[in-house]
């Protein structure tokens, strides 16, 4: 797929497909690409626009008259347009090109004015949800005959050519591949996506990337920094465990860093507390929010932010076997901290104990930590936002704020210290599990709590959002939840003193 931006005095009816986007059908009659069309094309457009007032339903494609090849896509904006309104709706207009077979779609910037976002992050935001609606994960497919529905060329059509408008499109486009690699990655499935696989990926990424350098901690090295949390939970598998770690320095290294911190358990069996049948089938996808990380990290360092940013990504695979650690077992962590197993299918927070704890090294201004760690989540929030858990009440504000622009919604649960006396260990520190059956997400957040110290931090359990739903307008899988967030957050950390 190819953008390009074009002047709408320039605009000439060569498109086979048109979008309007608009709150009511009456205001065709004023867009510029309706005054380009041939008088029986508007005669013909007013006819329907008129059968159609009392009609419920908010979008439209028409063929025109004079060429049935050349299709109009008519979308109309709810009446309380929220921002996740307008990302929804731009998926759904590419949505209908594809399904229409529109390889040449035109868009009018102005349509997507919207009293939040300024010209750069109006064309940022299009031409991000743009890839997003793109995408679909087809490399085990077989490829139809005549091939799979394509857009070609995307052109947004604007009154003036401005530096904000090409710039909100270079960085929307260097956001939207990486949100769509980070689908990618969680989509593929567990055979071959391994922790070797997902660390190989991360240092083959930074070779091409100016400023970020990775580096590889092995089961050796792992050992020596006494990780007892991430060697414990690989144990019952044959793949080693790794840390990833990426370094990106945009500013002066004397600036303090934001390290963030993802969960990259590649598959999760649930170890000898094995899954249920019903649940198991997607645990390839338990690498989220480590995938979230890295791909996250690289589209900062892409951007060339004026900021520096650490990935920390644990990874492994958690299995049954006659090597795997027990419920009972006792871990202890980098920090020195102990962990007493009472569930082996809570892993996440146990390796990213070790990962905040070495996060701890690098005397961050905040960490952020983002996993797929419960299922407790998803009955709180159902599937359409993130829970948020933080120690600061202006990190609470300003994750809101950034999840809303960036489109990662996000939603604050408490995590009060009261809570620690539901997973204080028996013969430990602290277990892995709470004592009662309540409040799961709650616990996991107050577990990763303990390994943070006093640094600022904020918890994001993407369990609830780490696949799509219909209204979304996406393909379904990995939703590559996480990396707008990241990238929003490190644009706007000086926000937060």
């Amino acid at each position: 797929m190819k953008f390009k931006i074009a002047k709408i005095k320039d605009f000439k009816n060569n498109f086979d497909g048109f979008s309007f986007y608009i709150f009511n059908l009456e205001e065709i009659k004023k867009h510029p690409f309706f005054e380009n069309l041939s008088k029986e094309d508007k005669e013909f457009l007013l006819k329907i626009i008129e059968s159609n007032k009392e009609s419920e339903g908010n979008f439209f494609v028409f063929p025109l008259v004079s060429n049935p090849s050349k299709k109009v896509i008519i979308l109309k904006k709810k009446e309380k347009w929220l921002l996740r309104y307008l990302q929804q709706d731009i998926r759904k207009i590419i949505q209908l090109a594809k399904d229409n077979k529109i390889k040449n779609l035109a868009f009018f910037l102005k349509d997507f004015f919207h009293p939040s976002l300024d010209d750069k992050k109006i064309t940022e935001t299009l031409s991000t949800n743009i890839l997003m609606a793109d995408f679909a994960f087809l490399k085990y497919k077989q490829t139809p005959k005549s091939g799979w529905p394509k857009i070609e060329n995307i052109f947004l059509f604007t009154d003036k050519i401005t530096k904000e408008i090409r710039d909100g499109l270079k960085e929307g486009i260097i956001i939207g591949k990486e949100v769509n690699e980070c689908r990618d990655l969680a989509n593929t499935p567990a055979g071959e996506m391994t922790p070797k696989n997902l660390a190989d990926y991360a240092l083959s990424g930074s070779k091409k990337i100016k400023n970020l350098k990775v580096k590889i901690l092995g089961e050796k090295e792992l050992k020596k920094l006494g990780c007892g949390g991430i060697l414990g939970v690989s144990k019952g598998s044959s793949e080693k465990p790794y840390l990833i770690i990426l370094e990106y320095w945009g500013t002066k290294k004397n600036i303090q860093p934001l390290v963030f911190v993802g969960k990259g358990v590649t598959f999760d069996s649930g170890g000898l507390n094995i899954k249920l049948r019903e649940s198991i089938s997607e645990m390839h996808l338990d690498m989220s929010g480590g995938a979230a990380v890295i791909n996250g990290v690289q589209a900062i360092a892409k951007l060339g932010l004026k900021v520096n940013v650490i990935g920390l990504v644990p990874t492994v695979e958690n299995m049954p076997s006659g090597s795997s650690y027990h419920p009972g077992d006792v871990l202890k962590t980098i920090t020195g901290k102990t962990i007493e197993v009472l569930n082996t299918d809570a892993e996440g927070r146990i390796i990213l104990a070790d990962a905040l704890g070495y996060a701890q090294r690098y005397k961050p201004k905040l960490i952020v930590d983002i996993a797929t760690l419960t299922g407790a989540a998803v009955v709180a929030l159902g599937q359409r936002l993130t829970a948020l858990f933080t120690n600061d009440e202006k990190l609470e504000q300003l994750s809101r704020k950034i999840g809303e622009i960036s489109g990662d919604e996000v939603w604050p649960l408490p995590c009060w210290d009261d809570y620690f006396e539901d997973i204080k260990g028996n013969f430990s520190d602290v277990a892995n599990i709470g004592k009662t059956q309540w409040g799961g997400a709650i616990e996991g957040a107050i577990f990763l709590k303990q390994f943070v110290g006093n640094l600022p931090w904020i918890h994001l359990d993407i369990a609830p959002t780490m696949t799509t739903i219909e209204e979304q307008n996406l393909a379904k899988g990995a939703s590559g939840v996480g990396v707008r967030f990241l990238v929003e957050l490190a644009r706007n950390i000086n926000k937060y003193n």
